[in-house]
């Protein structure tokens, strides 16, 4: 571990709300940066609690057009947004195979070689904490929104951050040379256009060069043994959403966006980890409708059969991710609560539940 209590200061430049929207209209969108401008920069962590937004200052602009990808090519935000309900046209949506294809992701998601360890910080790493994960991870949520990349692309992102730092001592200063690393190779595996190795090293400010990620991303397929393919959180959560909006004339786009957004909000909290992908699904879904409508109860006997988990499963998942909705852990990171309050995820982020889940809602719904 690294020094403790307030013997440090948090040094970190992220982008920020406000200054893309500065850059924006200062910019042209089709002007790409000059080389010498200075970009994001996650610098030096260390393992003291970060209290305020103001610790990250930063004015650094926005990196128009650095990408060349043709925008018709991006389908993820026009699939979340037409959402048929359980009727989607995509094979894996299909209800003849849906199951069978379910299980088969489960099955994955159980193997110990696609599992980080759910207590690798204290047992393996030594100078980096859970707040500094958490920081990185607020900061990819960013990188991917700058760069236009798909949800999956994110979540597979820290799923090899996590099963790498599980078995590989790291000192932070290359902690940020991890994530970008682990973004470089989940944007090949799921992006259409992904970013060239120069993009990743332009948004941390050439902090790192084109030889180190490279050098890094061999370590880190090494590392995974090439076992790049697993199941997310997101993988479960499409097929969940549909089968609670089954019966449904038109989907509810608020209860999916509020879904997506509870499911990014669990990446950042690193007490989540110990956690199957399928179970903070449902632990999601429970959640979404709880806060939608909080005097009826959440779960029924259609999400505890397609889930295969029932209320009492799911109930520590719940609260945790409950608390972080409630902004009484994590509130200084705040990376997806400024996306999620986007007009197009219909301002999800700015829903508030109940701060106390009722204790019968846990109780298991009889079969």
């Amino acid at each position: 571990m690294g020094g403790g209590g307030g013997e440090n200061e948090i040094s970190v430049r992220l982008t920020r709300a406000a200054s893309r929207k500065r850059a924006a209209t200062c910019t042209a969108s089709t002007q790409t940066p000059p080389a010498n401008k200075k970009r994001v920069v996650l610098g030096e962590l260390t393992n003291i609690v970060v209290s305020t937004r103001s610790d990250f200052g930063g004015t650094q602009k926005k990196p128009k057009n650095r990408l060349k990808r043709k925008e018709p090519e991006k389908k993820v935000e026009e699939e979340e947004e037409k959402s048929d309900g359980g009727k989607s046209s995509d094979p894996q949506m299909c209800a003849p195979y849906a199951s069978d294809i379910y299980n088969y992701l489960h099955s994955m998601e159980i193997e110990s070689k696609r599992r980080p360890m759910p207590d690798y910080i204290e047992k393996v790493q030594r100078d980096i904490t859970a707040t500094m994960r958490g920081v990185l991870v607020d900061w990819l949520v960013e990188v991917a929104e700058e760069y236009k990349l798909v949800p999956d692309t994110l979540y597979m992102t820290v799923s090899y951050i996590d099963r790498y730092l599980s078995s590989n001592a790291l000192n932070r200063q290359k902690l940020q040379l991890l994530g970008v690393s682990c973004m470089l190779i989940a944007s090949k595996y799921e992006e259409i256009s992904p970013p060239h190795v120069e993009d990743f090293c332009f948004i941390t400010d050439n902090t790192y060069n084109k030889e180190e990620v490279v050098k890094m991303e061999t370590d880190i397929l090494k590392v995974l043994d090439f076992e790049i393919g697993c199941p997310t959180t997101k993988s479960f959560l499409r097929r969940f959403t549909r089968s609670t909006q089954e019966n449904c004339k038109s989907p509810n786009l608020q209860m999916e966006f509020l879904g997506y957004y509870l499911a990014e909000l669990s990446l950042l909290d690193y007490s989540c980890v110990q956690f199957l992908p399928s179970m903070i699904a449902a632990s999601v879904i429970f959640l979404t409708r709880f806060t939608i409508q909080p005097k009826l109860h959440p779960w029924n006997l259609i999400l505890q059969q397609c889930s295969g988990y029932k209320p009492s499963d799911i109930k520590d998942c719940v609260l945790i991710i409950h608390e972080i909705q409630s902004c009484k852990k994590l509130g200084s990171l705040v990376a997806v609560r400024d996306k999620y309050k986007h007009h197009k995820f219909k301002c999800v982020a700015t829903l508030a539940s109940p701060s106390e889940i009722p204790t019968a809602y846990f109780e298991d719904v009889e079969v």
